[in-house]
């Protein structure tokens, strides 16, 4: 019915075979940002923040969600993660992250580094809500992956 790589003949949702697919190094990174006050990036940057370490929370949380992408996303392969990594950019107007995810596997890692990125903004917003209300997440987007049959991407400027 469908050349849906999630679909089979008969137009339904299946998980992908990727058994009879070779095991290559493979890596991702996601980005994002999260607009807010100078209030509430100054809490962040003071470590006044009124629920904690913001940047520590964001951190973890981002690699926690990483290992838990195949709960969260319908159809997604659980993956044996060699590596996840949460790097933050203190703005003036924000915080950026970047997240890096890398395996050797049978399947992509984008997802993983996706997910990442997002929670850990998720919990930025979280920790200093109540500092400001009108934090906005914005730009996360896949910024590159290595690896696996589709080979090496980088996302236009």
């Amino acid at each position: 019915m469908s050349k849906l790589s999630h679909l089979d003949e008969a137009g339904n949702a299946h998980m992908v075979d990727v058994g009879d697919k070779a095991v290559t190094r493979r890596e991702a990174v996601a980005t994002g940002h999260i607009s807010m006050s100078a209030e509430a990036i100054a809490a962040i940057r003071n470590g006044s923040a009124p629920k904690g370490d913001v940047i520590a929370a964001a951190r973890i949380a981002g690699i926690m969600a990483a290992k838990r992408t195949s709960e969260l996303i319908p159809l997604c392969h659980p993956l044996a993660l060699d590596s996840v990594t949460i790097d933050f950019e203190l703005l003036t107007d924000g915080v950026g992250v970047k997240a890096t995810a890398s395996l050797s596997g049978k399947t992509g890692i984008e997802m993983e580094a996706l997910t990442a990125a997002s929670i850990s903004l998720l919990t930025i917003y979280d920790m200093v809500k109540s500092v400001d209300k009108a934090m906005v997440i914005d730009a996360v987007k896949l910024a590159s992956k290595t690896g696996g049959k589709s080979g090496d991407w980088l996302a236009p400027e």
